[in-house]
């Protein structure tokens, strides 16, 4: 990793000072895909996957060289889970090759969805106190425990993943005006308000279908 972060130097040049700190181009390229990701998934445009898998490989060096170890190795979870996630959005309705529709959680999904992001926050906070020299690992534990399971919600379609989303995005604001990076700061308090904007427009979608069917 160190020889990567070495060969990508150029990248961590300092484009220009945002409250006093430097600002990389690396993060600057991040922050425009990063938003034009999250205006495609608001119109369930499929091409939002592909923006992801690039900006979550540019997030991925720079929380790494930030030494937020547990939102770099989401970001390799993100890349992943992209691919899943577009085959998802195009063939994986409930018959072979449909694309799923935008719906909502049921009750008993929502609490277990909780449960989940509650179990997996402690787990990933001990998980980074011992493995490395983070100097914030339950803060850094719980946008990333609940980043897994708000990606999964988007992959399902389920509109509760934008509210799973303004949660984390709300944390994350705090976390990295603490190391920092302040366009990242900037780029997550838009996504408070574009997570706000994709609950209201997928809302709209899951009761225009669900109005359909019945």
């Amino acid at each position: 990793m160190a020889a990567l972060l070495q060969a990508l130097q150029p990248l961590f040049a300092t484009a220009f000072s945002l409250w006093g700190a430097p600002v990389t181009a690396l993060e600057v390229l991040a922050f425009a895909l990063a938003l034009a990701m999250v205006v495609f998934n608001i119109r369930v445009n499929p091409l939002g996957w592909p923006l992801a898998i690039i900006s979550s490989a540019l997030y991925f060096l720079l929380f790494w060289n930030s030494r937020l170890y547990g939102d770099a190795g989401l970001q390799l979870v993100f890349i992943a889970v992209a691919g899943w996630g577009w085959w998802q959005w195009q063939r994986g309705g409930a018959e072979p090759a449909v694309a799923l529709r935008v719906r909502w959680l049921s009750a008993g999904e929502r609490t277990k969805t909780i449960a989940v992001i509650l179990l997996l926050w402690p787990l990933t906070g001990l998980f980074l106190k011992r493995f490395t020299n983070t100097d914030v690992p339950w803060w850094d534990a719980f946008p990333t425990a609940a980043s897994l399971v708000g990606q999964w919600l988007l992959g399902r379609k389920y509109v509760e993943n934008w509210w799973v989303w303004v949660i984390v995005n709300i944390v994350s604001v705090g976390l990295f005006a603490y190391k920092g990076l302040w366009l990242t700061v900037l780029l997550y308090a838009l996504f408070v308000v574009m997570s706000v904007a994709g609950a209201r427009a997928w809302a709209q979608q899951a009761a225009a279908a669900s109005s359909v069917r019945s």
